[in-house]
């Protein structure tokens, strides 16, 4: 029988009225054991709902719960999903994983390949470790969307990328899956001389016969780090490896387009800026539905950014009427209040320093420059930050790390350079919920070590712009 150890009970809940206590265990709900956590949420979403606890003196209770329906019964678990956390069975000849440097956190190592938190937190899966007792699941509860890492749709190459004998099998799951009209999202990650060309032609021909329920499709360059010793041999696109790429979306997006209203596959934004060419424009991208792949993060970024400077050019340029100070504060309604002024109400000027990858240094670079245009106050310093800690060729402000950041900014200062007062560094550099990043050092000792104030800015263009310009937010 599967126990699900209980960690908490929500004060004034139904399970803390009931006297459920932390330490108690679950054994069984309306009569079925739970196999994990969309087991309890689907036996839990009627309005009877009966549960069996083992309670720590050894004793089990029945408990009969009459709720709203809606209502959620108020129980906290040891573990998230009510069950382990499935590993990869892969060995991906990508893999960035394997790629990592030595010596960092454990939690770093581990590889997950599991559906659940597919549905749960949008990681992408392969297939290849699911049964058709979890197919049978995802099924049965709606699970969607999925997310998929497809890379090529060749079963011999799958197998051989994936290192993983039952890989090619495992896309014959896409069709249930598809049949059942589960929504999907896939991507591709695409190698040099692997399954790019001919190959990657070959993939989104016949990938775009699951087109509408497979939403989006994206492709992304392989990345790789410095710590390769004993991996397969991969190569970095160039500048016409780019456009080939490019070139072949384009033509099936047209084709998508033309069929269904939707783009279907979308190129990340480093294949737009390897190739040297512009980013698309914002209807390209569907409504951003790959965002967290880095499909359209710059364009979202620049159009938001754009929104925000008009308001806040507008907000600025407001005189002190009553009937200017009967508007509704927008976003960045309140800057005239803490946009840094003396006695006399004079706005003080103000230096910053805005860090970035190097991937996106232009297009940052172009956002500073009309911000300052805008308000000549400020004066914005881009420090694009070289990636020592996995290689030059990660360039991406995601993987950048607090020692990167220290190191190149006292290199920059003692070149004579002025950080100013304030530092900027963007939420994707930490890990989630907290100020740590990837090599364990916190925001704390990167404002410590520069002796500067650090904000942290979100990827959304309005927050950038805020934090640009307002010094006590």
């Amino acid at each position: 029988m599967n126990e699900h150890h209980i960690e908490s009970v929500v004060t004034n809940s139904i399970s803390d009225r009931l006297g459920i206590k932390a330490g108690d265990v679950l054994l069984k709900v309306n009569g079925q054991e739970i196999e994990d956590i969309f087991d309890y949420q689907y036996q839990c979403e009627n309005t009877e709902v009966d549960i069996s606890i083992l309670q720590t003196d050894g004793s089990v209770i029945d408990h009969h719960i009459v709720k709203d329906e809606d209502e959620d019964i108020g129980l906290v678990f040891e573990a998230g999903l009510m069950d382990e956390y499935r590993h990869c069975s892969n060995k991906c000849i990508f893999c960035f994983i394997d790629q990592n440097r030595p010596g960092m956190r454990e939690t770093i190592y581990f590889k997950d390949d599991d559906a659940r938190l597919s549905f749960l937190q949008g990681n992408y899966i392969t297939l290849t470790n699911m049964s058709d007792h979890d197919i049978d699941r995802i099924i049965k509860y709606r699970l969607q969307p999925v997310n998929i890492s497809f890379h090529t749709m060749n079963p011999k190459l799958r197998c051989m990328m994936l290192n993983n004998r039952f890989a090619g099998d495992a896309l014959k799951k896409v069709d249930r899956l598809y049949e059942a009209g589960i929504i999907l999202n896939g991507q591709i990650v695409l190698c040099k001389g692997v399954n790019d060309g001919e190959e990657l032609e070959y993939s989104l021909s016949q990938l775009y016969k699951y087109v509408p329920v497979l939403e989006s499709l994206s492709v992304v360059p392989v990345g790789l780090t410095r710590y390769r010793d004993g991996l397969y041999p991969l190569e970095t696109f160039g500048p016409e490896d780019a456009l080939d790429v490019i070139t072949r979306i384009e033509k099936w997006q047209n084709k998508a387009y033309a069929e269904h209203g939707t783009h279907f596959v979308h190129a990340s934004d480093e294949w737009y800026i390897t190739a040297g060419v512009s980013l698309p424009a914002e209807e390209t991208y569907d409504g951003y539905l790959q965002i967290e792949n880095g499909v359209g993060m710059m364009q979202s970024m620049l159009t938001e950014f754009h929104d925000a400077l008009d308001e806040a050019k507008e907000t600025y340029g407001a005189g002190d009427s009553q009937a200017d100070n009967d508007k509704p504060e927008g976003i960045l309604g309140k800057l005239k209040k803490v946009f840094g002024r003396n006695k006399a109400g004079k706005i003080m000027p103000e230096r910053i320093t805005v860090i970035t990858g190097c991937l996106a240094k232009d297009y940052i670079r172009q956002i500073a420059d009309e911000a300052m245009a805008a308000f000549p106050m400020k004066e914005i310093n881009v420090m694009p930050i070289t990636n020592r800690f996995f290689g030059e060729k990660i360039t991406v402000t995601g993987l950048l790390t607090g020692g990167d950041v220290i190191e190149q900014c006292k290199e920059y200062v003692a070149a004579g350079g002025n950080l100013g007062t304030r530092m900027l560094i963007q939420e994707n550099m930490l890990r989630s919920g907290t100020d740590i990043l990837l090599d364990d050092m916190t925001v704390g000792d990167i404002s410590d070590a520069l002796q500067v104030k650090v904000d942290i800015v979100k990827s959304s263009g309005y927050d950038v712009l805020e934090c640009m310009l307002n010094p006590t937010r």
